[in-house]
């Protein structure tokens, strides 16, 4: 935000000045065009460094200052006109560079604010993975060896036990033999539960000022835990580079299942960058991350910016 981003910015900046500069001198009885030169110092704040800025100031006020004598024949009176414009002007350029400080530190906040939210995801997802690991084990060790044990011991008593009492051994040792069973299927569903992708993606994105994030999660998808890790950082890279690139006021993220591939995409309404996208370092962690589950990483930077990114479900 602090300098020209492209030549075609730079020149029609450049013609702003020169035509705000020849009004004035060209009419310099007309007060109300001088505020031309206070809007260009303005524009200059956005679009330059403080240096380009305060040249504009000093251009300006020189301008100012000899339009109020061609006005008013006064020395005094040009040099009091040069006085107030270059305080009008400083006003200008101090409250632009107080927003764009502002807008800059709440674009930071909000990069903070993604990294945090995506660290505390991933933590949920693995504490809540860590207790299901460690009920599954305590099933396995306690419950299960006990179990099998009972079962054991049934089987013995069903052979050396006589009737009425065979029958009712019988019926217990297949009871007993039932609940290990449940037991066992239990222990390998805590062990194979999948993470919620769509709790974990909405952590990221709640509560964030700006980008409005669009985020859905197709129905029915269900992803292991090394996957949803994944995603989650490339939601998180996804966000940060909107917040800092895009100067977009919208991002839509969508997750979706086609046919054993789960794919992100992600576009936003931001400038883009106009031709081939040169991916930094956070766009190629996040390519180094999707290759290496098997999956592909595509770029466009056109109208907006869009990424696209698949990866095996299993």
């Amino acid at each position: 935000m602090d300098r020209v981003r492209d030549a075609g910015t730079g020149l029609v900046f450049g013609a702003l000045v020169g035509l705000g500069v020849a009004l004035v001198l060209m009419a310099p009885a007309f007060g109300w065009t001088q505020i031309l030169l206070v809007f260009g110092a303005a524009v200059s704040t956005y679009l330059n460094r403080l240096p380009v800025t305060v040249t504009v100031i000093g251009l300006n006020t020189v301008v100012a200052a000899v339009a109020a004598y061609l006005s008013s024949g006064s020395v005094a009176q040009g040099l009091l006109n040069a006085l107030l414009y270059a305080l009008l002007q400083v006003g200008v350029v101090l409250s632009v560079r107080t927003y764009l400080r502002e807008l800059a530190t709440r674009r930071k906040l909000a990069e903070a604010h993604t990294e945090l939210r995506a660290a505390t995801a991933l933590l949920a997802q693995a504490t809540r993975s860590d207790e299901r690991l460690r009920i599954a084990r305590e099933l396995h060790d306690l419950i299960g060896h006990q179990l099998t044990v009972l079962t054991l011991e049934l089987e013995v008593a069903a052979h050396q036990s006589s009737p009425p009492a065979a029958e009712h051994v019988t019926r217990a040792r297949k009871v007993a033999r039932d609940l290990l069973a449940d037991v066992r299927a239990t222990v390998g569903e805590l062990r194979r539960h999948a993470p919620d992708l769509r709790e974990a993606l909405q952590r990221i994105v709640a509560e964030l000022p700006e980008p409005a994030v669009h985020l859905r999660v197709a129905d029915g998808i269900t992803v292991d835990e090394e996957r949803v890790t994944a995603l989650v950082r490339c939601v998180q890279e996804v966000v940060t580079n909107t917040i800092r690139h895009a100067d977009a006021a919208n991002l839509w993220i969508e997750i979706s299942d086609d046919g054993g591939t789960i794919r992100l995409s992600a576009w936003d309404d931001g400038r883009g960058v106009g031709g081939r996208v040169q991916p930094g370092n956070g766009l190629i962690g996040l390519r180094e991350r999707v290759e290496a589950l098997g999956g592909r990483v595509s770029l466009d930077g056109g109208r907006g910016f869009r990424i696209q990114a698949e990866v095996p479900s299993a």
